[in-house]
């Protein structure tokens, strides 16, 4: 007479027994590896706040001050207080021209003094307008170019504070021995002191910090961002266009 096992035979045979506790041992893996990527994740994202407060501290360290006299003065469009600092140092003797650095196709001279209400005669003598730079990476190869074909060995880069520490770390990594001192220019618009209750303040600086770690990781692989395809590939598009730079053609009255 055969003898069909029952159900609870089944349950309690060798083979549903090892298949039990491989299960048990997968749940435990599963939930052991979903504690250990929860508390990867926790560490990454306090690393991060942390790095960015940092970040932050430093910006709001990048205050206007005293610079010495340089050979050059290169200041990086993106606001009218930007190009009316950088003119005022030009007027007062802090560097022999300027370089207008990401001008626009259209933009003219006419254009910047009405902008900067400026009404002095070192826009016309001894302002150059760039207009090749499409990023901050192009800013610095733009910049280059310019610097040594007037032969400068020092130049005052101007900017907003917020923007300071990626375009002096860009400027270094392609100037070389070339000294760079940062300018840095406080918009009314961004106040670091209130950041973390400006929503729209918050996301620049978040923005600008992403790009200052971006540029930072592209750097420490790149040997010169003007024959390299990263920061086309970082930018989506060439640093710098065709376009020669657009010098001052009157001659300087002294």
């Amino acid at each position: 007479m055969s003898v069909i096992p029952t159900d609870d035979m089944s349950a309690h045979s060798p083979s549903s027994a090892m298949k039990t506790g491989r299960n048990i041992s997968a749940r435990r893996l599963g939930i052991w590896l979903l504690r250990a990527l929860g508390a990867l994740g926790l560490l990454m994202v306090a690393a991060f706040l942390l790095s960015f407060a940092s970040f932050v501290r430093s910006i709001a360290r990048f205050e206007p001050h005293r610079v010495g006299a340089a050979a050059g003065i290169v200041v990086l469009t993106g606001g009218s207080q930007r190009l009316t600092d950088a003119l005022g140092l030009l007027a007062s003797g802090h560097g022999r021209r300027l370089l207008i650095s990401g001008v626009h196709q259209k933009t003219s001279r006419d254009e910047i003094a009405r902008i900067t209400g400026y009404r002095g005669d070192k826009l016309e003598c001894c302002a150059d307008l760039g207009k090749s730079a499409r990023n901050t990476i192009g800013n610095a190869i733009e910049a280059r170019r310019w610097a040594r074909e007037n032969g400068f060995r020092s130049l005052i880069v101007v900017t907003s504070n917020y923007h300071m520490p990626r375009a002096l770390g860009e400027f270094a990594h392609v100037m070389g021995d070339i000294e760079v001192v940062g300018y840095p220019v406080v918009s009314d618009s961004v106040d670091m002191t209130r950041l973390w209750a400006d929503p729209g303040a918050f996301r620049l600086i978040a923005t600008e910090y992403t790009k200052y770690i971006v540029s930072r990781a592209r750097r420490s692989i790149e040997h010169d961002p003007e024959h390299s395809r990263l920061p086309t590939l970082v930018g989506r598009q060439k640093p710098v266009g065709p376009q020669a730079i657009e010098r001052a053609e009157t001659l300087e009255v002294r």
